[in-house]
């Protein structure tokens, strides 16, 4: 969350400095041919961060300010999970797209004082707040679209893996990046071909197509499709799920977004990104 020691020397009459990062899993299932065909669900964490300096202030003989922010553009969100020992929330708010929260300073200063003892060194300390998470239906809320086709006969199998970009499924559209398709591969075979060209990982039993950015280059389009085919020699293929790997920064799937209320502290940064949680497509 920092971009190192803040050479700002923090005084009880200062603004004093955090920083807030956005994490979320998306975890999604596709199934069958249809692929409108779709469950998507998506867990979140908010952690925020505070420069080392900062302790020596919270726990001076002046009362620190208490800490307070107002999640925006919260109405997707089904379930909050706030840290129970730091994290005050009036359930009564009337507004569901804002959700105020307020912090247990004597608490935050003890748990701030820990982390300093046990890392004396460290320009910073991060702090858990809260998890929230939220699901959708259909492949509007997927920014990976996939599609899965098994053909299996006696003496042939053929798989095939449609896949595409989906920049609606974000709040601000920005690449996938480590793309990773994988499909588990655990029966014998002869004349294994594939297109494009991918990796064997022989004790995990699975093909592996490394993606990279998607999208890539302007003009690619961000979607495409995979193909493996081989003769199975125990018989008929028995399909299984197609799995997807990725992350991205600089945005998330919820849009949610977060802004200190009161005096006293200053929001330095905010970050946000999200990762594949288990992400599967199905025949």
């Amino acid at each position: 969350l920092s971009r190192g020691p803040s050479p700002v020397v923090l005084g009880s009459q200062d603004a004093l400095p955090v920083a807030a990062a956005f994490t979320e899993y998306v975890h999604a299932y596709f199934k069958g041919r249809d692929a409108d065909s779709c469950l998507v669900k998506v867990t979140g964490e908010l952690t925020m961060s505070f420069p080392a300096g900062i302790v020596r202030v919270l726990s001076g003989p002046a009362a620190p300010p208490v800490l307070s922010f107002r999640l925006l553009n919260a109405g997707a969100i089904e379930q909050f999970l706030p840290n129970a020992e730091l994290l005050y929330s009036d359930p009564s708010q009337s507004d569901p797209s804002t959700k105020d929260f307020w912090l247990n300073m004597a608490a935050l200063t003890g748990q701030l004082q820990r982390q300093a003892e046990q890392s004396p060194a460290a320009p910073y300390h991060n702090v858990a707040l809260l998890k929230y998470q939220f699901s959708r239906l259909g492949p509007g809320s997927a920014p990976l679209r996939l599609c899965v086709r098994w053909e299996c006969s006696p003496g042939s199998t053929r798989v095939s893996v449609q896949y595409g970009y989906n920049a609606a499924a974000l709040a601000l559209p920005v690449p996938l990046g480590n793309v990773h398709v994988l499909l588990p591969l655990e029966e014998p075979l002869n004349n294994l071909r594939l297109q494009p060209p991918a990796s064997w990982n022989l004790e995990e039993k699975r093909l592996l197509w490394k993606l990279l950015d998607i999208p890539g280059a302007p003009g690619q389009g961000g979607c495409g499709r995979l193909s493996a085919s081989w003769e199975p020699l125990g018989g008929p293929s028995k399909p299984s799920p197609v799995a997807a790997q990725f992350s991205s920064e600089g945005s998330t799937l919820s849009g949610v977004e977060v802004e200190l209320a009161g005096a006293g502290y200053r929001m330095s940064l905010v970050k946000k990104r999200f990762a594949t949680g288990i992400y599967l497509a199905g025949s």
